[in-house]
């Protein structure tokens, strides 16, 4: 099947040529059909599979017919992170390059006032995140009573960061007749519950199981203490063969110091966090896509729908404290058919997590020795081998203290002796003087006392 199998128009075939598209994929095959015919629809896939393309095609098609009207878009697309709705627009720009269509992004950390203007301006295509959205609409600053067409992409990742009660109000602004789209991961029973409150007779188009794990991803575990990771993790950086690697964190302050520790030991390495600016997080993307740098350091804003090709490697620093979220950070290497490779530091404290993420993903991640920690060489002969075995001389240190724990307490000194004295070494008793004996001297006897005697007469 290609993508002229699909219904797309001539113009919009010809941007997807020229972007270097040839056939669409599972999610695409099933999505782009039922948005043309303006069914409300479902879509399951993992990330990386195509699902922004699933949407954002047909959505073109769509709105080539109409006009746009001042601070009324035609059609809303919701995304959980600034990331992500800059990439969505991207992609807008890439495949609606032979549309005249007008499109204004809202996310925060950037000022308002360009926003603001686009919109009063008239727009075919808002792409927001729930928090500005909401903003310039208590503001009185956007109208939604003429937007047909809404698509709330990464709803699982919107649940996580308590966007869903944003999204229901969003919802009741919108008109009651309009085409939704809702793009999910996994459907956890709350992104259930929001399908079947706001998606009339949906379409469902499942690609695989929720929460896979891409076949095309080698996964491995490498059991660390939480002092030797940083130690570790550069010798993997080093000894692996990394093109390129995207590392990720839990926490920000986390981000920051690894990143000066990379740096310190001669990376390569750039940083992406909530505490950075739009305008610094977006440099960071452009230089780590333009490999000025080779490292990328991130926390889970970057973990979800970052389409960025090539990556070779991915690092899991702090093993994610969700399952759901160790697939989406995986993800982002293995894409469009191609190979990766990820790799988790993990410690004895994180047993629980990791057998929660091999649950999820239904196999197990092959374990890995730390690098620099294999074991010895073997003797080349036998003449230089040790006359005991190893098994022996390692359970021998064992064997000794389980003797000694059996071997009976010494007793008190009073339990001994009927003295509670000890008595004197040996030697010492040996080396003891006799006592001196008193000699008296002989009554009959006239001359001077003998000097051996060494006794004085009485």
């Amino acid at each position: 099947m290609t993508f002229a199998d699909l219904g797309l128009s001539d113009q919009l075939l010809r941007a997807v040529k020229d972007s270097g598209y040839t056939e669409p994929t599972p999610i695409q095959r099933g999505a782009i059909p039922a948005v043309l015919m303006g069914k409300d629809l479902v879509g399951i896939a993992q990330t990386g599979t195509g699902k922004t393309a699933g949407f954002v095609l047909p959505m073109i098609d769509i709105l080539d017919h109409g006009r746009s009207r001042a601070r009324m878009p035609r059609s809303l697309i919701l995304e959980p992170t600034r990331e992500l709705a800059a990439q969505v627009a991207e992609n807008f720009e890439k495949y609606g390059k032979n549309h005249k269509l007008s499109m204004a992004l809202l996310i925060g950390g950037v000022q308002m006032g360009d926003q603001v203007k686009a919109l009063e301006k008239g727009v075919d295509v808002l792409i927001a995140t729930p928090g500005r959205l909401m903003d310039l609409f208590g503001r009185g600053k956007i109208m939604l009573n003429d937007c047909n067409l809404l698509v709330i992409d990464e709803a699982d990742r919107m649940l996580d960061m308590g966007f869903i009660p944003d999204i229901e109000e969003i919802c009741t602004k919108l008109p009651k007749q309009r085409q939704t789209l809702l793009f999910s991961a996994t459907m956890p029973p709350p992104i259930q519950k929001l399908a079947a409150k706001f998606l009339t007779d949906p379409k469902q188009v499942e690609v695989a199981r929720p929460a896979t794990a891409n076949v095309n991803i080698d996964q491995r575990l490498v059991q660390v203490k939480a002092a030797d990771k940083r130690e570790v993790l550069r010798k993997l950086l080093r000894e692996e063969g990394v093109k390129n690697a995207i590392i990720f964190c839990n926490r920000k302050t986390t981000v920051r110091e690894l990143t000066t520790s990379l740096k310190r030991a001669h990376f390569h390495a750039g940083q992406i966090q909530g505490d950075m600016d739009q305008s610094d997080r977006i440099a960071e993307l452009d230089r780590f896509k333009s490999e000025e740098i080779n490292i990328l350091v991130a926390s889970d804003v970057a973990a979800r729908g970052l389409d960025i090709k090539g990556v070779s490697h991915i690092f899991n620093f702090d093993v994610p404290w969700q399952p759901d979220d160790y697939i989406h950070r995986i993800g982002r290497t293995g894409r469009a058919g191609a190979k990766g490779i990820a790799i988790t530091l993990a410690t004895r404290e994180d047993s629980d997590s990791i057998a929660a993420i091999e649950k999820l993903i239904g196999t197990k991640i092959a374990k890995l020795g730390a690098p620099g920690g294999e074991a010895p060489s073997q003797p080349e002969n036998k003449a230089q081998a040790p006359e005991a075995k190893p098994e022996k001389q390692e359970a021998e240190p064992k064997a000794r203290r389980e003797r000694r724990r059996e071997r009976p307490k010494a007793e008190p000194a009073e339990r001994r002796c009927e003295e509670p004295k000890a008595a004197a070494p040996a030697a010492e008793k040996a080396e003891e003087p006799r006592p001196k004996q008193k000699v008296e001297a002989d009554p009959e006897w006239n001359g001077p006392m003998p000097s051996f005697l060494n006794v004085r007469a009485s």
